[in-house]
C-alpha cells in the first residue's frame, strides 16, 4: 500500500478535488437536471487546465531551442485556443460584449503565473542536474589514467 506522504499530499487533494467536483456537476445534470453557466465555467476551467498543462508538458521536445520563443509561442496557440473556444461558445449562446478581453484577462494572467513557476522550477531542476553531472564527472576516474 503506498502511503501519502509530503510530496504527494497536494496532488492527491487536487485529484480528489477534481474528482469530487467533476461528480457533483455530472449528478447534478442527470438527477436535477440543473445544468447551467456555474457548470459549464467549472468544466471550460477544466477543459483549460487540461490544455495548458498539455502544451506545457511539451517542453522537452523544444528543449535545444530558446526558451522565450517557445514560451511564447506555447501561450500564443492557447490564448488562440481559449479565443476560439469563447468565439464557438458565442455560437450556442449569447455573449458579453466584452466576453474575449475577460476571457483573455482571466487565462493569460494565471497562466503566466504558473508558468513562470513551472519554467523557473524547470530552470532549477536543470541546474541542479548540471551540478550533479559535473560532481559525477569530477570523481569518475578517467579510463586514460589505468
Amino acid at each position: 500500500m503506498k502511503l501519502i506522504g509530503r510530496k504527494e499530499f497536494i496532488p492527491t487533494v487536487c485529484v480528489i478535488y477534481t474528482l469530487l467536483s467533476l461528480t457533483k456537476i455530472i449528478l447534478e445534470a442527470i438527477v436535477q437536471k440543473n445544468y447551467g453557466v456555474y457548470q459549464e465555467n467549472l468544466l471550460t476551467i477544466l477543459f483549460l487546465s487540461l490544455l495548458a498543462t498539455f502544451v506545457l508538458s511539451q517542453q522537452y521536445r523544444f528543449s535545444q531551442l530558446p526558451l522565450l520563443p517557445v514560451a511564447l509561442l506555447q501561450y500564443v496557440l492557447l490564448i488562440a485556443a481559449v479565443m476560439l473556444l469563447t468565439w464557438l461558445s458565442g455560437l450556442f449562446t449569447e455573449l458579453h460584449p466584452d466576453a474575449y478581453r475577460d476571457m483573455f484577462w482571466s487565462f493569460t494572467i494565471p497562466y503566466v503565473i504558473l508558468a513562470a513557476v513551472y519554467y523557473v522550477s524547470l530552470l532549477l531542476e536543470i541546474k541542479k542536474a548540471n551540478r550533479l553531472l559535473k560532481h559525477f564527472k569530477e570523481e569518475l576516474p578517467y579510463e586514460s589514467n589505468r
